[in-house]
C-alpha cells in the first residue's frame, strides 16, 4: 500500500524544510510507502528554491514537486497534486506546523483496518491545541455545523486540514473551489457517493499560527464557506 502526501504550499519559506522532515520521518503503518506530493502555488518568497533541494536532501523518498505560473488558492492546488498521485490512499498536509505528522498513525489506522474510506481529523475531540481565536473557533464549529445540516454528516470538525481518502474516492469527485472552499466542496461531495462511503475522525493535535505568524484564512473566506455549502448541496 502506498500513501500519497500532498502539501500545498504558498510562501512558507520558514516552515517548509522543517515540516517536510517530520513528513519524511513520520511513523506509518506496516507496509505502508509514502510519495510526497508538493504544488508550489506561485510563491514570492524563497519557496521554490527551498522546495527544489528536497530530492537531494531526501534522495530515498520519492518526490513529486510542482511549481504554479499563477496563483490560485489552496483547493487549486489540491487538484493539481491529486492528479499526480500514485498511491492507494491520499493525505492533506499543509506546509506550516499547525498540524503534527505524528498523528499520521491515528488517521490511517481506520482505513488500514478496513473500517473506513474517509477520515477526518478533528482539533475538537480531546488532543493538545494551542489557545488562540475565540471567534475563529466559533466560525468553524457554526461551518460545521452548517455542513452536518446540508450533508447529514456528524462531523465535529469539517474545516480541519488532516484528511485521508481512498485514492478510488477521489477519482470520483471533481473539485471546482480553487481556495479553501475546498472544505466544504470534498466534505458535500464525499456526502452524496453512493452507497454511502465509510467516514471516521479521529482526534489530532493543533498548533495554530497567530494572523502575525503568517495564518491566512480570514472571515471573508468563512463567508465564501458559507455560499459553498449551499452550492454544493444542490449541485455537483
Amino acid at each position: 500500500m502506498k500513501l500519497s502526501i500532498v502539501i500545498p504550499i504558498y510562501n512558507e519559506e520558514q516552515t517548509l524544510h522543517e515540516i517536510v522532515q517530520k513528513v519524511v520521518s513520520a511513523r506509518l503503518p506496516d507496509g505502508v510507502d509514502r510519495e510526497i506530493i508538493c504544488v508550489n502555488d506561485c510563491s514570492t518568497d524563497q519557496t521554490a528554491r527551498k522546495l527544489d533541494e528536497l530530492p537531494g536532501l531526501y534522495p530515498q523518498t520519492p518526490f513529486v514537486i510542482l511549481h504554479k505560473t499563477v496563483n490560485q488558492g489552496k483547493g487549486a492546488a489540491l487538484r493539481d497534486g491529486f492528479k499526480k498521485a500514485t498511491g492507494d490512499l491520499v493525505l492533506i498536509q499543509d506546509a506550516d506546523l499547525e498540524y503534527d505528522p505524528d498523528d499520521y498513525m491515528k488517521l490511517l489506522e481506520p482505513i488500514v483496518k478496513g473500517k473506513a474510506d474517509v477520515v477526518y481529523g478533528s482539533r475538537f475531540i480531546g488532543e493538545p491545541h494551542r489557545v488562540l481565536y475565540f471567534w475563529h473557533t466559533m466560525g468553524n464549529k457554526f461551518l460545521t455545523a452548517l455542513s452536518n445540516m446540508f450533508t447529514n454528516l456528524n462531523l465535529t470538525d469539517m474545516e480541519v486540514c488532516y484528511k485521508v481518502f481512498k485514492k478510488s474516492v477521489l477519482d470520483q469527485i471533481t473539485i471546482k473551489c480553487d481556495r479553501f472552499g475546498f472544505e466544504p466542496e470534498i466534505t458535500a461531495k464525499i456526502a452524496k457517493i453512493r452507497p454511502r462511503l465509510r467516514i471516521y475522525e479521529v482526534g489530532v493535535a493543533y498548533y495554530g499560527r497567530s494572523y502575525e505568524e503568517g495564518k491566512k484564512i480570514t472571515w471573508k473566506d468563512g463567508v465564501k464557506a458559507i455560499l459553498t455549502i449551499i452550492r454544493f448541496r444542490f449541485t455537483d
